[in-house]
């Protein structure tokens, strides 16, 4: 039986989502939205492609979340931007009341389905769905850190006029501006970092880590990232549907790993067929490990306004 994904939210991200996963071909893919016919006819026209590049995945568009039943996968998309003049609470306690339904939703009709959250303020929200769902922290998983990660690998490759293959890097922390690039341990080829670039080129390349989704937001206008977010949810896909076991930073529900409590905060995991296989510590230095902290304490006060 072929594996069943759920995308809830088809615009840019979770429609360019459902693509990328028609395209892999090893799953029946269905696309929720609550603007009837929107995802009926990005479906049908998805599905129309599949003569052409050679995919039989079945793709569904949907508002009904009974077509959702029983999926083994649901990634979460939906939810309202920032706009102007809202405030970071304003947008916290309305995508609040939005995941909240959603969640209701996904597990009555997929009980025991991975949850990917993708939704902003992410961390937050991802502690959010792990709260209304009550699923083990394994199958609760917010995408952050493989995007961030993504962006600070091109900003690198593009410096060196390198392959992006050659580096290896990590972006830890809450999906914002406390996230933390691991600078010190990013890699070309197995070189440090430091031995190729010099410190004060290597904390431009960080803060324009910080400040990607931004970058994009003012050079759009209007809207926001999609295809590098699309592409870093496929590769937490691939690895858990295909059993891959890679390794990537996530925002995950911690217990004591880093010193933190019952908090999502992104983190290497190791991503295979039951969700988290595993959270690995390594070792931060001081200063690293005070961005952390920064990047927590950020996602504890945007949990106080949920009052969970």
């Amino acid at each position: 039986m072929r594996s069943k994904i759920t995308v809830i939210g088809a615009g840019f991200v979770g429609s360019t989502l459902v693509q990328r996963l028609a395209e892999r071909d090893y799953a029946d893919v269905v696309m929720y939205d609550i603007i009837p016919n929107m995802p009926q006819g990005k479906a049908l026209d998805l599905l129309e492609a599949g003569p052409v590049l050679g995919y039989d995945s079945l793709v569904t568009g949907t508002n009904d979340y009974g077509d959702t039943a029983n999926s083994d996968i649901v990634v979460i998309t939906s939810g309202l931007p920032r706009k102007p003049g809202m405030t970071r609470d304003d947008l916290v306690k309305k995508n609040q009341e939005i995941i909240t339904e959603v969640t209701q939703k996904v597990i009555k009709f997929s009980p025991n389905c991975i949850i990917i959250m993708v939704t902003n303020p992410l961390d937050a929200m991802a502690q959010l769905a792990f709260h209304i769902s009550g699923f083990p922290r394994n199958r609760v998983v917010g995408m952050a850190g493989v995007l961030d990660t993504a962006r600070f690998r091109t900003f690198i490759a593009q410096e060196l006029s390198v392959s992006v293959r050659d580096v290896q890097a990590y972006v830890l922390g809450g999906h914002g501006d406390t996230m933390v690039p691991l600078a010190r341990m990013c890699t070309v080829a197995g070189v440090p970092l430091s031995q190729l670039l010099p410190a004060e080129r290597i904390e431009q390349i960080v803060q324009r880590t910080r400040d990607g989704g931004a970058e994009i937001v003012n050079l759009l206008g209007t809207g926001s990232a999609y295809f590098a977010p699309s592409a870093s949810i496929l590769q937490m896909v691939d690895s858990i549907l295909l059993d891959k076991r890679m390794i990537m930073p996530c925002a995950v529900y911690l217990q004591g790993e880093y010193g933190f409590h019952n908090i999502f905060v992104g983190v290497p995991v190791k991503l295979g067929t039951n969700g988290v296989e595993q959270i690995l510590e390594i070792e931060l230095n001081d200063n690293e490990r005070t961005l952390l902290q920064k990047s927590a304490n950020a996602v504890k006060e945007l949990i106080g306004v949920m009052g969970i």
